[in-house]
C-alpha cells in the first residue's frame, strides 16, 4: 500500500499537483453524472499509522471530489463494526470528521449513512447539522435511522430501549429537526423529548432546510417514515429485485400519506465492489437506475486515496453513460 506523508503541507502540495494533473484530464466528468456517486468512507484502519489518518483522509476526499464523486458520508459508530472488523480496529466520531472534510472540500455533499437515533439529543443534533451546513456553504445532508449497534452503546453507556421505542425517538427527532429548521422556534413536547425552545440561530444554508435521508429497509416503519418526512432515502444493495420490492412499499407509504412519491431520491450503498469486477458493477448499477435510484454509495476496498484515483480513471467515466 502506499505510504502517506505525515507533514500536512507536503501533502497539500503533492494533492495540488496530482489534482492540477487530473482536473485538466477528467474536465467533463468533474460534472455530476445522471447516475451520481457517493464514496463511502467507512474504515479508518488504513493506513495503520493513527498520525496519517488525517491527510489520507484529506487527499483521498479531496481527490473524490476533483473526479466527481457527488456525496461523501462516514458511518455513525463509535466501534467499529464486528461484522465488517474487529470492534477495536479505528474509529473517528462522524460530525467532527465531516467538519474536517467540509475543510478540504467545495462541492460534494457531506453526511452521516447513517445518525443513529440515540446518539445525540435531536435538539443537539439539529444544530450539529446545522452548524455543518453553514461551515460547508450549504452542503449538509442528514442521514439518520434507528440505532441499532447495543455494544457501543453499552460499552459507552449510550441508552439501549427497545426497537418499538427506538422508532417512537426517530420520529420525534424528525419533528424536532424539521422545527427547528423552520420559523417556529416555539416548544415541542413529545412522548420522549420535550424541549421548550427550538432557536436556531444561525439558520441553515440549504434551503428550505438541509436534506433529510432516512437509512434502511424495513417495510413497516422505516419506509414509512421516509414516505412522511424524507426527502431521499438509502437502501442497502440487495440486487434489482430487492430494491424493485421495496420501493413499491414506499410507493404504497407515500399513497397512503399522501406524499409525492417522485420527490423522494432513491440512494442506495452498493453492495459489489466496483473495482472488483466493473461490468458486473455497472450492469447491478444500470438496473437501479431502471428502477429510479439516483446515487450510489460506494466503500473502499483498498487504501482510499488509491480507492478515490481509480474511481475517477475508471468508474465514473462510464457511470456517466447511465441515468
Amino acid at each position: 500500500m502506499d505510504s502517506v506523508s505525515s507533514s500536512e503541507r507536503d501533502h497539500h502540495h503533492r494533492a495540488d499537483d496530482a489534482l492540477g494533473t487530473r482536473g485538466a484530464l477528467l474536465g467533463s466528468i468533474a460534472e455530476v453524472p445522471n447516475m451520481k456517486l457517493g464514496l463511502h468512507y467507512w474504515n479508518f484502519s488504513t493506513p495503520a499509522d493513527p498520525a496519517a489518518i488525517a491527510p489520507t483522509l484529506s487527499e483521498a476526499a479531496t481527490i473524490a471530489e476533483q473526479a466527481g464523486v457527488a456525496s461523501f458520508t462516514v458511518m455513525d459508530h463509535f466501534f467499529q463494526m464486528e461484522a465488517l472488523a474487529p470492534a477495536e480496529e479505528p474509529m473517528l466520531e462522524a460530525y467532527t470528521t465531516l467538519g474536517y472534510v467540509a475543510a478540504q472540500t467545495r462541492r460534494m455533499t457531506l453526511g452521516v449513512l447513517v445518525t443513529g437515533v440515540m446518539y445525540r439529543y435531536p435538539g443537539l443534533l439539529a444544530k450539529t447539522v446545522t452548524t455543518l451546513d453553514v461551515l460547508s456553504g450549504g452542503r449538509a445532508r442528514l442521514g439518520i435511522g434507528a440505532s441499532w449497534y447495543e455494544r457501543e452503546q453499552r460499552g459507552l453507556g449510550v441508552p439501549v430501549v427497545p426497537v418499538a421505542e427506538r422508532f417512537e425517538r426517530l420520529e420525534e427527532t424528525l419533528r424536532i429537526c424539521k422545527q427547528m429548521w423552520s420559523d417556529d422556534d416555539g416548544p415541542f413536547d413529545g412522548r420522549h423529548y420535550q424541549l421548550t425552545e427550538t432557536i436556531n440561530s444561525p439558520r441553515p444554508l440549504r434551503r428550505p432546510h438541509p436534506p433529510i435521508m432516512i437509512g434502511g429497509s424495513g417495510e413497516k416503519k422505516t419506509l414509512l417514515l421516509v414516505a412522511r418526512y424524507a426527502d431521499a432515502c438509502n437502501l442497502f444493495g440487495t440486487g434489482a429485485e430487492g430494491i424493485a420490492h421495496k420501493l413499491d412499499v414506499l410507493r404504497g407509504h407515500c399513497a397512503a400519506e399522501g406524499r409525492d412519491y417522485d420527490s423522494i431520491e432513491k440512494t442506495v450503498l452498493a453492495s459489489k465492489p466496483p473495482l472488483e469486477d466493473l461490468d458486473a458493477f455497472l450492469a447491478e448499477v444500470s438496473d437501479y437506475a431502471a428502477l429510479g435510484v439516483t446515487e450510489v454509495q460506494v466503500t473502499p476496498d483498498r487504501h482510499p486515496v488509491e480507492f478515490a484515483r481509480r474511481l475517477g480513471d475508471e468508474v465514473l467515466p462510464r457511470l456517466a453513460d447511465i441515468g
